[in-house]
């Protein structure tokens, strides 16, 4: 800590913010060089080769983003002049205006253990562009992957502008306060234990959550089968079963269709289901690798079980899969699992998550039915609608925006060129209410701006002109 506080942000500040993008600039670029490495460490957790280009590819492209972002929309200095001065007087000669610095302090960043690469270069990006230097504490499962990542960008980076951290950390967040920012990624229950830290609530260390949620997709009633839409809905739903062994903070844990498409959206799903080959991230034709580790398939199976007890299970069995190319016991496999629960008022679909490849099928009946049911998750990162009904979308995207930080409308104008449900974007906000965190991360330059200082200045014309002045 007192070496970030010290050498790190003497390091940064003497940057400007033109001058942090190409530090990270440089450490992208040799992450990007090495990138061969973190697919075969991934491929260590479980992770399929495109599971790995999700993480490594997708955190590379982030912090590319950021780089491009601050470039065109920051200043070549070291503050940022928020506004034009405000005349306070009459005579001209008193005004004011805001200025955004980079507080003396870290960013201590603790991430989640399914996108070891990515979730951490979505929280360095824009903190190291704001000038505070970052401390790594990666989730254990994973943390070898995310280690490795550091040891190459530490040297492309200023020194003391990024450490780490593993394991245990006792006594650390006695070390935060004021001038510092937590950044935030894992169990709701983990946030809000975290966020009742004196580091919080008594020395008003700022903290920011990102909590996994029960995410929701929607399909519209004019997506019936033979339509574009249907197929889409169906596709989108497999995909984020079974990218990363459905463990994304993302993926869609509650599919809500018409009542009277239920069954045929039910049997689409499990035909495609049926096609997914599950084993060793190397072996081919394998199309989903295992979980994190055996502890987290347990996790998994009591989250099902409790799920179950609301409906049924579908498609796949939490206790047999196939495997190819590995030991499907003594690896952590798991089979992709479709529940379907008749009565969508029942509370489990809504207050349960089994973060793996699951997802529970739900009829809805109008939409106000369906809005009620949205909001029974208690708060969304991620949200999807699947129609080319636009009175119907309206209707939907207004009534649960504000249970949700982003929704995807989908259909077959957009598809083409659709980033998907699960996949947050450098550019757009990242994060949700209540179960989600309550908070931001990403969203271009809000980012960054939300780890500097606000501070109004005051005096006359001149004096803020020499303040703010490159």
């Amino acid at each position: 800590m007192a070496y970030a506080r010290g050498t790190g942000l003497a390091a940064l500040g003497e940057l400007t913010f033109h001058q942090r993008a190409e530090a990270l600039k440089a450490a992208a670029l040799a992450l990007r060089e090495r990138r061969q490495e973190l697919y075969d460490l991934s491929a260590r957790a479980g992770a399929t080769r495109s599971d790995a280009q999700v993480d490594v590819d997708g955190g590379i492209g982030t912090a590319l983003v950021y780089v491009s972002l601050a470039r065109n929309g920051l200043p070549d200095h070291t503050l940022i002049a928020e506004d034009d001065p405000v005349p306070l007087g009459k005579g001209g000669t008193f005004a004011g205006r805001h200025v955004l610095t980079t507080p003396r302090g870290v960013s201590l960043q603790i991430n989640a253990f399914n996108f070891p690469v990515w979730g951490m270069l979505e929280k360095l990006a824009p903190a190291l562009l704001a000038g505070l230097p970052t401390i790594v504490k990666p989730a254990t499962p994973t943390a070898y992957i995310a280690a490795h990542a550091v040891r190459v960008i530490a040297d492309a980076l200023p020194p003391g502008a990024v450490q780490l951290v593993s394991g245990s950390i006792p006594g650390l967040f006695d070390l935060l306060g004021g001038q510092d920012h937590i950044g935030f990624t894992g169990s709701a229950a983990t946030a809000a234990r975290l966020r009742a830290d004196p580091a919080m609530t008594r020395r008003s260390a700022r903290f920011n959550a990102e909590a996994d949620s029960l995410n929701c997709s929607v399909l519209g009633p004019d997506a019936v089968p033979g339509q574009l839409e249907f197929d889409l809905f169906a596709d989108a739903l497999v995909t984020e079963m079974t990218v990363k062994a459905g463990q994304k903070c993302t993926a869609i844990r509650r599919a809500f269709v018409p009542a009277v498409l239920l069954d045929a959206v039910s049997e689409a799903v499990e035909a495609r289901l049926a096609r997914v080959v599950v084993g060793a991230p190397g072996a081919a034709g394998v199309t989903m690798g295992a979980l994190a580790g055996l502890a987290q398939r347990e996790d998994v199976r009591a989250a099902v079980a409790r799920l179950a007890s609301a409906g049924a299970i579908v498609y796949g069995d939490p206790h047999k899969v196939e495997v190819v190319g590995a030991d499907g016991e003594r690896g952590a496999f798991l089979s992709p699992l479709l529940l379907r629960v008749d009565d969508a008022a029942r509370p489990e679909p809504h207050e349960v998550e089994a973060f793996g490849p699951v997802s529970t099928l739900m009829p809805y009946h109008g939409v106000a039915d369906l809005l009620d049911l949205v909001a029974r998750g208690e708060g969304s990162l991620a949200g999807s609608v699947v129609s080319r009904d636009g009175d119907f979308v309206r209707e939907v995207v207004l009534g649960a925006a504000a249970h949700h930080g982003r929704i995807l409308v989908l259909d077959r104008d957009s598809a083409g060129e659709s980033t998907g449900h699960g996949t947050p974007m450098p550019q757009l906000v990242h994060g949700g209410p209540g179960r989600a965190g309550g908070g931001e991360e990403e969203g271009g330059l809000r980012a960054v701006h939300a780890h500097l200082r606000r501070t109004a200045v005051q005096g006359g014309p001149a004096v803020l002109d020499a303040i703010t002045a490159g």
